[in-house]
């Protein structure tokens, strides 16, 4: 895609969400609002300074980083040294151990990540999940999307996602096939 064409999918996202269908969620066949941007992963950086645009033009916006949710959770429950000693034994024990403590499985239950999410947002507001990319592989974007859900319908909900959404099949950094995923649609195509 050339600069033009995805600065043009960029600045038709505030168009997009600005529309009072959007905000309603009108026109999705009762379907809950959910919709995903993705890009291609060399362009996150342009992303987040768009976002960073977006959310200082339009105040309903709340972001939430999936990576600084973990960290900051990491923070208040581990020491650094602990989830370094983790890690010296290979990234499968730090997924094995932390997965279960941050609830990251799909039934969701108590899935930390989830509840931190659906207990700051307000009504009347616009979700944006970031950080997809920096959280992986310790989080994975279906797992959120499906437990999210279940739990947050009041407003939409928009995932930027730094690889490819087919509409059926999320592809991260156009490399690594998630699970499908079949509720969101596609923003800004």
């Amino acid at each position: 895609m050339s600069d033009d064409s995805f600065a043009a999918r960029l600045n038709r996202i505030k168009d997009e969400i600005s529309n009072p269908d959007f905000l309603k969620n009108k026109g999705l066949g009762n379907e809950v609002g959910y919709y995903i941007f993705d890009y291609a992963p060399e362009r996150e950086l342009e992303v987040r300074e768009h976002i960073k645009l977006l959310k200082k033009q339009l105040s309903d916006i709340v972001e939430f980083d999936l990576y600084e949710i973990v960290m900051d959770f990491l923070k208040d429950n581990y020491s650094l040294e602990d989830v370094f000693a983790m890690e010296e034994d290979g990234l499968e024990t730090v997924i094995n151990e932390l997965q279960p403590t941050l609830g990251l499985t799909e039934d969701g239950e108590s899935n930390r990540i989830i509840d931190h999410i659906v207990n700051n947002t307000p009504d009347n507001s616009i979700v944006f999940v970031t950080g997809v990319g920096k959280a992986y592989p310790l989080v994975r974007s279906h797992t959120i999307l499906n437990n999210l859900h279940q739990k947050l319908y009041k407003v939409p909900v928009v995932m930027f996602f730094p690889g490819e959404y087919t509409g059926q099949k999320l592809r991260l950094f156009n490399a690594i096939t998630d699970d499908n995923y079949y509720r969101a649609f596609p923003l800004c195509k």
